[in-house]
């Protein structure tokens, strides 16, 4: 498998929430995930299991979501990937009450396969563009 299409059916079984235990098909058993949390950029590392309870707690939050990729480019053994996620919020989500209306995540991320699986990312999430929407949606459900 190229490193596209790793990537690329990671995100059609694993990120999109259709099986997320598939993860160790993936992912190699360590991943370095750079993040960044309030414009601080932090390096953790997560096993496949990990990733696959975040997925579920995405789930979670924003029930059964789509995910577009809208971008995807490869250089290598890297691939670049930006999507946009759209979902319901259903659970509460850092401190928000579940409001049942519309949530859209934008990101993006560079992965880079090892031996056909991703074994580091290096990802942006819009957590503003998320925030905000709670907070609208807070409103909006109060209201009405």
């Amino acid at each position: 498998m190229t490193p596209e299409h790793v990537v690329r059916q990671f995100f059609e079984q694993v990120r999109s929430g259709k099986q997320p235990d598939f993860a160790n098909q993936f992912m190699a058993e360590q991943v370095i995930a750079h993040q960044i949390e309030s414009e601080e950029e932090q390096t953790v590392l997560r096993t496949p299991q990990e990733y696959a309870e975040h997925v579920v707690e995405m789930l979670e939050a924003y029930g059964q979501f789509s995910i577009e990729i809208q971008e995807c480019l490869a250089a290598g053994d890297k691939i670049y990937v930006r999507w946009k996620q759209t979902g319901t919020h259903i659970g509460e989500v850092n401190g928000y009450q579940p409001t049942g209306l519309p949530v859209i995540q934008l990101a993006s991320a560079v992965y880079r396969v090892e031996n056909e699986k991703i074994a580091e990312y290096w990802i942006q999430i819009d957590r503003a563009g998320i925030q905000k929407q709670l907070e609208d949606n807070k409103i909006r459900t109060a209201v009405n």
